[in-house]
C-alpha cells in the first residue's frame, strides 16, 4: 500500500487537512485485475486499521472517490467529522448519485468537487461544501466571475496547485479560503541581511556533536550555557517536566538526556530559523528526516543513516531562510555528499531525495524507479512514512 499526503492550508497558513493520495501497489494505476473500487476499498480499510488520525492529526482527510465507492457503505468506516469526500470530475452524475451525496452531507460528511468544471458539476454545486480549482489549468485571471458566484452561494473555494507565494496572495485577495500546493516549501529570495547566522551556527555545533559516535556532554553543555537564549529555553522546557528546581543549566541538561536533547535541538533550530513560516515546513523537515533514515536503514545506504537523516532535515532550509541553499548552508559543517546533494542536486545521496519528493507528490512511477536504484523494497515505504509522520507529530507536540 502506498499513501502520501499533501497539506491543505487556510488563509493563516494553518493546516486545515491533507489530501490523501494512494495506490494499493505500483501497478494499480491501471487497475489490472482489480476494480478501482476494490483498490480504494483496500486502502480505505488500511487507513481505518492504522487510524486516520495518525496520518492527518486533527485535520480533515480529503479522499478521492469514484461513483461505485460513493455509493458503497465503506465510507462509514471513517467518522464524518474527519473525512471530506472528493467527487472526481470523471464521476457519472445521475439522480442516484445526487441523492447519495445529499444523504452523506446530511450525515455530516463534507462534499468537495475536484478539478472543478462548471458545466460538468452544475447539478451538484448546491450540494458542495468545498470546490477545488486547479489554478494552473484555470488561471486566476480567467475565473474571477466564477469565484464571486460561488462565494455568493457560501461555498468554500480551494485553490489547488498553488506553486508560488504570489499565487497564494492573489488567490487570498480573490476570496479563496483554502490552498493546496508546495508554495510554502519554496524559498522567496529577498535581499536582506541575515541575523540568524549566530543561532544557526550554535545549533549546527550542537548537532554535529550529537551525531558523533560518543558525543561529549560537556561540549554540548558549554555551547548551550554560552548562549542566554538557549539556556533560558532549556530551563523552560525542563521546568515543565519536573517540580524540583535546577541549580544549573548543566543539571537540567543531564535530566533531559542526549536523545531528548537532540530532538529538542532539531525543532528549536527549525522553529528559530523559520520565523513567520508555517509550522508545516518544520513538520516536512522532520518527516523527511525520519523517512530518509528509514529508507537508509532498509537500503544500500544502511551505514549512512545519520548522514541521510541530516541531509533530509536540511532539505527545505532554503525555504525557511528565504535564501539559496548554498547561502543557507554557509558555516554549517556538513559532509561534501550532503552539500552536493542539496546545493547541486548531484552525488550518490540524490536518489534518496528524489524518492522522498516523488513519494510526497504521489508520483508512484518515480517512487518505483528510485526505490530500485536505492535497493529498497517498495513495500517498506508506507511503513516508514507512517512512522515518520507519527514521530514528527510527537516531536512537534512535545517541543512547540
Amino acid at each position: 500500500m502506498f499513501i502520501a499526503r499533501q497539506p491543505i492550508f487556510n488563509k493563516s497558513m494553518k493546516i486545515y487537512g491533507y489530501e490523501l493520495l494512494y495506490r494499493v501497489d505500483l501497478n494499480s494505476e491501471e487497475f489490472a485485475n482489480v476494480s478501482s473500487t476494490s483498490a480504494t476499498a483496500s486502502v480505505f480499510g488500511g487507513l481505518f486499521e492504522q487510524g486516520l488520525n495518525q496520518i492527518v492529526g486533527n485535520g480533515k482527510a480529503f479522499v478521492n472517490f469514484d461513483y461505485d465507492f460513493i455509493m458503497s457503505d465503506t465510507i462509514g468506516l471513517i467518522p464524518s467529522d474527519s473525512l471530506v469526500i472528493e467527487v472526481l470530475e470523471t464521476v457519472k452524475i445521475d439522480e442516484a448519485l445526487i441523492e447519495r451525496l445529499k444523504y452523506l452531507k446530511g450525515m455530516g460528511y463534507k462534499i468537495a468537487l475536484d478539478d472543478f468544471k462548471k458545466d460538468v458539476f452544475s447539478s451538484i454545486i448546491p450540494i458542495a461544501d468545498i470546490i477545488k480549482i486547479d489554478i494552473i489549468n484555470t488561471p486566476l485571471d480567467t475565473i474571477k466571475y466564477d469565484v464571486k458566484e460561488l462565494l455568493s452561494q457560501h461555498i468554500t473555494i480551494l485553490a489547488e496547485k498553488v506553486e508560488t507565494e504570489e499565487d497564494f496572495r492573489k488567490a487570498v485577495d480573490m476570496g479563496f479560503q483554502l490552498f493546496q500546493g508546495f508554495f510554502f516549501s519554496k524559498p522567496k529570495i529577498v535581499a536582506k541581511s541575515n541575523d540568524k547566522n549566530y543561532s544557526k551556527i550554535q545549533y549546527s555545533r550542537i548537532l554535529q556533536e550529537l551525531r558523533k559516535e560518543e558525543p561529549s556532554f560537556n561540549k554540548i553543555a558549554n555551547i548551550i550555557v554560552s548562549d542566554v537564549n538557549l539556556s533560558y529555553r532549556v530551563m523552560r522546557v525542563m521546568s515543565n517536566r519536573r517540580k524540583d528546581p535546577f541549580n544549573s543549566v548543566k543539571l537540567a541538561l543531564q535530566y533531559m538526556g542526549l536523545i531528548e536533547l537532540e530532538r529538542w535541538i532539531h525543532v528549536l533550530m527549525l522553529q528559530s530559523i523559520s520565523k513567520d513560516k508555517p509550522v508545516e515546513l518544520i513538520r516536512m523537515s522532520l518527516v523527511r528526516a525520519k523517512f530518509g533514515e528509514h529508507i537508509a536503514i532498509h537500503s544500500k545506504y544502511r551505514n549512512r543513516r545519520d548522514e541521510v537523516y541530516t541531509m533530509c532535515l536540511f532539505s527545505v532550509l532554503d525555504a525557511m531562510l528565504d535564501q539559496s541553499m548554498k547561502k543557507a548552508l554557509e558555516k554549517i559543517l556538513i559532509s561534501d555528499a550532503i552539500y552536493d546533494s542539496l546545493v547541486y542536486q548531484k552525488g550518490d545521496l540524490v536518489p534518496i531525495l528524489k524518492l522522498i519528493t516523488a513519494y510526497e507528490q504521489a508520483n508512484w512511477l518515480d517512487v518505483h524507479k528510485y526505490a530500485d536504484i536505492i535497493e529498497i523494497d517498495s513495500n517498506k515505504l508506507f511503513e516508514g512514512y507512517l512512522k515518520a509522520v507519527k514521530w514528527a507529530a510527537y516531536v512537534l507536540y512535545t517541543f512547540i
